[in-house]
C-alpha cells in the first residue's frame, strides 16, 4: 500500500510539507488544487498506509509523518540504482 500511496504527486507533496512539520488540513488545503474533501481523502490514503499519523487538536486533525514505511521505498530504490550504477563509490 506504500507504493501506492507514492504513486500520487499531489500525496508525494503532502508527505514533503509534513516532513517540514505537522500541519492541519486547514494548512493544507491552500496549498493545493483541489478541495478540501479531495485532500482528506489523500490524507486517509496515507494514514492507511501508515505514512501519516493524525491527532485531534480542540476541533481540528492535526497530520505528521510517519517516515518509517517510506524505507520500504528507498530500498528499492537503493537496489534498483546499485543493478544501474554499480555500488556507490567509497570515498
Amino acid at each position: 500500500m506504500v507504493y501506492r500511496a507514492v504513486s500520487d504527486s499531489s500525496r508525494r507533496r503532502i508527505l514533503e510539507l509534513l516532513a517540514q512539520g505537522e500541519r492541519s488540513v486547514k494548512d493544507l488545503v491552500p496549498r493545493f488544487p483541489m478541495s478540501q474533501p479531495a485532500l482528506s481523502q489523500h490524507l486517509r490514503m496515507l494514514r492507511e498506509a501508515g505514512l501519516v499519523r493524525v491527532r485531534r487538536q480542540g476541533r481540528r486533525r492535526v497530520y505528521s509523518l510517519r517516515a518509517g514505511p517510506l524505507g520500504e521505498v528507498r530500498d528499492w530504490v537503493e537496489r534498483i540504482d546499485r543493478r544501474l550504477y554499480g555500488p556507490p563509490a567509497q570515498g
